[in-house]
């Protein structure tokens, strides 16, 4: 596989650029424009991706810029990982395809109290308990009598 094949995030030549700051959206064409601005000192940028919060209409607070060559990626990383823009300080560093991570290497559905819970199972033996509770307490106080204080 060449390296023009390979994908975007997967290459040396993407980056993640985190901490821009929220008040830089006047427009997204302006934190576009400064954000190659910034980074274009280091090589050629084939392409900027600035993912979008829509329901504030605003970024997100990072960014990912693709370099036309690897080296001028790894430029970019050494010289702006822990610059400021606007007043914050920026992280930058090589870009990781998006992994979800919950916690288990197994399927949440393979655990039998999973099933018990969407079937409605648990909820019949939590009932079934309570019930055999509530027997015997009935029949705990049955066997002992309350007497009145002496």
């Amino acid at each position: 596989m060449s390296s023009s094949q390979t994908p975007t995030l997967q290459s040396r030549r993407a980056l993640y650029v985190g901490g821009l700051d929220p008040s830089v959206t006047q427009s997204m064409q302006t934190v576009e424009t400064t954000i190659r601005a910034a980074f274009l000192p280091f090589g050629p940028i084939q392409s900027i991706e600035i993912p979008m919060d829509y329901a504030a209409g605003t970024h997100k607070g990072f960014a990912f810029i693709e370099y036309v060559d690897g080296d001028d990626a790894a430029e970019a990383i050494y010289n702006m990982d822990g610059a400021e823009l606007f007043g914050k300080t920026l992280t930058v560093n090589i870009a990781q395809a998006e992994r979800t991570n919950l916690g288990s290497n197994k399927a949440v559905w393979s655990t039998e109290e999973w099933f018990k819970e969407q079937s409605g199972m648990k909820e019949d033996e939590e009932r079934k308990e309570q019930e055999k509770g509530k027997e015997l307490d009935a029949s705990l106080l049955k066997e002992k009598p309350l007497t009145a204080g002496i």
